[in-house]
């Protein structure tokens, strides 16, 4: 907090991220913060949890939460505890950012849409701007999507290219609440190290396997030890048959050692420190259609 801001005039509040599945709502928030602490994929569904994202500037504390896409493809445990999530997280929120993509809106963004309460302060953010080549037609297709609620303000941004994201704040910070901040000045998650650990290697399994390995896996931290700056990390990839272990191990290994590799350079960077990393992959069917199971492994 710089020495101008007092207390009296000091904003904070929550910001939710909401949008349909893999319209860039993780990509925002870390480019919002400046720094990736939520995962980020061509593959749809891979956020899973709510994920706060956090950045002080002068007399302003953002509070970031980055919500799971709103799921309307499979009606297991796992997917209704994620809409679960969304839901109780727009209720709560002192902000919301509706995310859609620039010049594409279909009934997935509409039943996000349609779950945003009228009580809360809502922006309109179109995504993606840069890639409309014909700028004239940005303008009609945002007057007809705003048109559709009663949206707080409405601005174009490029999270890739941190096209406007000063604008977004600036209309952000006018419906935050007066608020001293509940978070230090270089927070940047609440999240905990062994969680982020977590998401990290999630993301690379994501990244390298693609599309041949269904969404339902995920990441478990089953040691976390710190020695000095030294973070020693054990992890197991949890998949539902032993098809999908082989996919990400590879030939002869090379696919999980890429994955490790790249998890642990993350890892290196977020932290500040050197990391030592060992990554097993585990079959367990069923685990994402298990309410019991999935708080187990961290699901709310």
């Amino acid at each position: 907090m710089t020495e101008s801001a007092s207390p009296e005039n000091f904003r904070c509040g929550y910001i939710a991220i909401v949008g349909r599945p893999n319209v860039g709502k993780s990509t925002l928030m870390n480019a919002l913060i400046g720094a990736k602490v939520s995962i980020t994929s061509r593959k749809a569904q891979t956020t899973r949890h709510r994920i706060t994202g956090i950045q002080t500037i002068d007399d302003t504390q953002f509070i970031y939460v980055d919500t799971p896409g709103f799921q309307t493809k499979h009606a297991n445990a796992l997917n209704k505890t994620l809409n679960k999530t969304v839901a109780n997280t727009l209720t709560s929120a002192d902000v919301i950012l509706f995310l859609i993509e620039a010049g594409t809106f279909g009934p997935a963004d509409q039943q996000v849409l349609d779950l945003i309460p009228e009580s809360v302060p809502c922006i309109l953010v179109i995504n993606k701007a840069d890639r409309v080549k014909d700028k004239a037609v940005l303008l009609p297709f945002a007057q007809q999507i705003a048109a559709k609620h009663n949206f707080a303000a409405v601005v174009p941004v490029s999270a890739t290219l941190r096209f406007q994201l000063d604008g977004l704040q600036k209309e952000t910070r006018r419906f935050l609440p007066e608020n001293p901040p509940e978070f230090g000045p270089d927070d940047i998650t609440d999240r905990s190290e062994k969680f982020l650990a977590a998401e990290i290697i999630r993301e690379k399994v994501f990244r390298f396997v693609g599309d041949e390995l269904p969404y339902t896996s995920t990441v478990l931290i089953e040691k976390f030890e710190q020695e000095g700056d030294l973070r020693r990390v054990f992890a197991a990839i949890l998949v539902e048959r032993s098809t999908h272990k082989s996919m990400l191990i590879g030939q002869k290994g090379a696919r999980l050692k890429e994955i490790s590799t790249q998890s642990r350079l993350d890892m290196a960077r977020l932290f500040g420190g050197p990391v030592y990393l060992e990554i097993w992959v585990k079959v367990k069917s069923g685990w994402a259609d298990n309410e019991a199971g999935l708080r187990a492994y961290g699901y709310e």
